[in-house]
């Protein structure tokens, strides 16, 4: 099963008082390639990987290979999960009377979550399709593709927490 959605929207401060900027991922980016995929942020469940990680001009784009017999991909598939988030230490950050702006990030992984920090922050496209899970027609299919292969973004709203275990933060 592959996902895609948004990971972090930038300029959106997310429930933490976070505000991400664009570029935030950028030098992260640039210098890793392999992203793991987990479950609610767990290192020790590891679900899948990101096959692709980008900026663009609404926040971090990412698309995901999951494993389609994990408990995850049968929550995604029903739609009881849709939230993404993500794993990350801050490099440099300014604190504002609204709070935090996060001006570079170094991204440690890429999570599906329950409840991200930034509402918007979403799986928007599954492949196959929830509902044809097995057996989609080639118009949905198609359309699903389309947005694998980094079509329009869609549009949505807000997420992020500490994650004290990894002394890393994780926003969403």
């Amino acid at each position: 099963m592959r996902l895609a959605g948004y990971a972090a929207l930038f300029q959106v401060p997310d429930a933490a008082r976070d505000l991400i900027r664009p570029g935030a991922f950028a030098a992260s980016l640039a210098s890793r390639s392999d992203l793991p995929l987990l479950w609610q942020h767990r290192p020790a469940q590891r679900i899948g990987r990101v096959e692709r990680a980008a900026e663009d001009v609404r926040g971090l784009r990412v698309i995901a290979r999951l494993d389609p017999a994990t408990l995850a991909a049968q929550l995604l598939a029903d739609g009881a999960v849709s939230g993404l988030s993500f794993g990350y230490r801050a490099r440099d950050y300014r604190l504002t009377p609204r709070g935090r702006e996060l001006v570079e990030v170094e991204l440690l992984e890429i999570s599906l979550v329950t409840h991200p920090l930034q509402h918007g922050a979403r799986v928007h496209f599954i492949d196959p399709p929830p509902a044809r899970l097995g057996r989609g027609t080639s118009r949905s299919r198609d359309i699903a593709l389309h947005h694998l292969s980094g079509g329009p973004p869609p549009r949505h709203r807000r997420g992020g927490f500490f994650c004290p275990e990894r002394k890393a933060n994780t926003h969403g």
